[in-house]
C-alpha cells in the first residue's frame, strides 16, 4: 500500500490499483482527476477535514465512491450518499479494509462543545485517529501522527505515540507550523518513536511511503 500524505490531514492510499482517500479538508490542494477512488473517510465535521468542493471534485471522476464518516459529517453532507459509522464499524472494499475507533474529538476548550471523531484503520496497518488520542486495540505497523492543533500539546502527543509503539510513524495535521515549528514538534515524536525502535519519517506534502 502507497500512503501518499498531501496538505494538512489529506491522505490518499493506493492499493491493488485503487485508491481511498481520508479527509479531503479545505487546507489541502483542489483533488482533481483522481481516479479509482473506491471510498472516502472523513473522520469529524470540521472544514478542515471535510469539504464539499473536494468531495465534488474526488466524485467528479468516481461517481460510485462511499463515504464513511461520523452521524455529524453525515448530517452535514446532506445530498450526498454517506454511510455513518461509529467504533467498532468494519468495511471492505477492493484493495482495502477499513476500520473504526474512538468516539469524540480531542477537547479544544472547555467552552467548545466537542465533536464526533472516529480513528480509522487501514488495511490493519496503517492508523490514523483525526483529532483525537483514541488508541487502537492492536499493535500499529504505520501511525500517521497529528503534530499541530488547537487541540493539541506535544506533550500529549509524545505520550500518544509512545503508548502505540508504533513500527513506523509519519507527521500529518501540521500546516499550521513554520519550518522552526515542523523541527521541534517532529523532533519530539521521533524521539519517542525511535525509543521504542520504531522510524519516524517526515513527508512533505506530496510525498508518500
Amino acid at each position: 500500500m502507497q500512503i501518499n500524505k498531501l496538505e494538512h490531514a489529506c491522505l490518499v492510499l493506493e492499493n491493488l490499483g485503487k485508491r481511498l482517500v481520508i479527509d479531503p479538508g479545505a487546507y489541502t490542494r483542489p483533488l482533481e482527476a483522481l481516479e479509482n477512488v473506491v471510498a472516502i473517510v472523513i473522520t469529524h465535521m470540521h472544514d478542515d477535514h471535510c469539504n464539499e468542493a473536494q468531495i465534488d471534485r474526488v466524485l467528479k471522476s468516481n461517481p460510485d465512491a462511499m463515504i464513511y464518516g461520523t452521524d455529524e459529517v453525515c448530517q452535514r453532507l446532506t445530498g450526498y450518499k454517506t454511510t455513518a459509522v461509529h467504533h467498532g464499524d468494519f468495511y471492505s472494499h477492493d484493495g482495502f479494509t477499513i476500520e473504526f475507533f474512538g468516539d469524540m474529538h480531542a477537547e479544544i476548550h472547555r467552552t467548545i462543545p466537542l465533536l464526533q471523531n472516529c480513528g480509522v484503520m487501514v488495511n490493519d496497518s496503517l492508523y490514523y485517529p483525526g483529532d483525537s488520542y483514541t488508541k487502537p486495540d492492536r499493535a500499529v505497523e504505520v501511525l500517521a501522527c497529528p503534530t499541530s492543533a488547537p487541540w493539541l500539546k506535544i506533550s500529549d502527543v509524545m505520550d500518544f505515540v509512545s503508548a502505540i509503539k508504533p513500527k513506523r510513524c509519519f507527521a500529518t495535521h501540521n500546516i499550521h507550523l513554520s519550518e522552526i515549528g515542523h523541527d521541534l514538534n517532529n523532533g519530539r515524536v521521533k524521539q519517542v518513536v525511535e525509543a521504542a525502535g520504531g522510524e519516524f519519517t517526515f513527508l512533505q506534502p506530496g510525498e508518500s511511503l
